[in-house]
């Protein structure tokens, strides 16, 4: 089997995201960012980096937690062993990315269009779990300041059943209607 270069591989990249029709920038030769739509997180953008021995995919999801680090990073970490293609971490100053590296043969329209799915689904199913491990204390606020104030709650409706398991030392906090 012969060796594909790097820009025949980038070249394969690039022509799977046109064909996906995926908001995407090519910023370097072999250097993509995705923008990915999804539900909870509402983008997620992704670093694809074709490289001379490899392909590594990136994806920030939530900054660094305020609250509750351990028990974030275990839950994380419980959740690696059962993901494809790509795997929690998290940076130097402790914020929180999916990212995978993969041999070239990764680079399929097959194999990329998996793992974009991939990082879609975990990125957006987990989103509402990390920002409520995270930043819990700091949603209970916003939610009992916007109720006192009678400000919208719709971006915050995600979080209802999460503030109403807390409702009986809050007081007056109610769930959006």
């Amino acid at each position: 089997m012969s060796r594909r270069t790097v820009a025949e591989l980038a070249a394969v990249v690039d022509s799977t995201l046109r064909a996906a029709e995926l908001e995407y920038e090519q910023t370097a030769p072999g250097r993509f960012v995705v923008t990915l739509p999804g539900t909870r997180k509402l983008r997620t953008v992704v670093g694809l980096v074709v490289g001379d021995h490899g392909f590594r995919v990136e994806a920030f999801v939530c900054r660094q937690p305020d609250e509750n680090r351990e028990q974030l990073w275990a839950y994380l970490l419980q959740h690696n062993a059962r993901m494809y293609g790509v795997s929690w971490s998290i940076d130097s100053v402790g914020d929180v990315y999916l990212t995978g590296r993969l041999g070239h043969g990764a680079i399929t329209p097959e194999e990329i269009d998996t793992l974009l799915g991939a990082v879609l689904t975990y990125a957006d199913e987990h989103f509402d779990t990390l920002l409520e491990i995270g930043f819990g204390s700091s949603i209970k606020r916003e939610w009992a300041w916007r109720v006192a104030r009678g400000e919208s709650l719709t971006n915050l409706a995600a979080f209802a059943a999460f503030v109403e398991a807390d409702r009986t030392d809050r007081p007056g906090v109610e769930p959006p209607p």
